[in-house]
């Protein structure tokens, strides 16, 4: 059996879930999530707990098991904790301002670069350090709307200069070899 899949999913002080055949909808102190699991997966609440459990040990259902425990784990642990990534403006001339709940960033182009924040998520500015912080209870959209941001000036490798995840490392070039003189 998976061991990602056969963990119980224990429910925190304030989380509510509500199983309709394959739909579950969690809601908890940070807003609601729902989503609609494959057939393949059973799904049961049993003494406070969220069980998912798999019919057979056919490899797509196995890979559906887990999958589906983590995506429901995921959807408890946002609407009690929320999640949040952090990127690092890095480079002369390049930052970041909020402007109501826009995100406007200067990131060497000869205009500044608006971005809206799509529903359930919101921006942060830390104007000292020079970081953009992403929130909202939706792990996927999350990481995905901090991936569109990063990618309107990824980091390059001389200078390292662009956007970039704060635990990210980039790994730097030497440059021309006949600069030094």
């Amino acid at each position: 059996m998976s061991r990602v899949g056969k963990k119980p999913i224990s429910l925190p002080q304030g989380v509510q879930i509500d199983i309709q055949g394959q739909a579950v909808k969690v809601k908890g102190p940070k807003g609601e999530l729902s989503r609609t699991f494959p057939s393949q997966v059973q799904l049961a609440l049993e003494n406070g707990q969220l069980v998912v459990r798999r019919p057979n040990d056919a490899p797509a259902v196995r890979a559906l098991h887990g999958t589906a425990r983590a995506l429901i784990n995921n959807m408890v642990v946002g609407v009690s904790q929320g999640f949040s990534k952090t990127l690092v403006v890095e480079g002369v001339g390049y930052r970041a301002e909020m402007k109501g709940k826009q995100l406007v960033m200067a990131l060497g182009y000869s205009h500044p670069v608006p971005v809206d924040p799509p529903a359930g998520i919101s921006f942060g500015v830390d104007e000292k350090t020079k970081t953009i912080t992403i929130t909202g209870i939706d792990k996927e959209l999350v990481g995905q709307v901090a991936s569109d941001v990063r990618n309107w000036r990824p980091p390059e490798p001389y200078k390292g200069k662009g956007l970039r995840y704060s635990n990210e490392r980039i790994r730097r070039k030497a440059g021309k070899a006949g600069k030094a003189g």
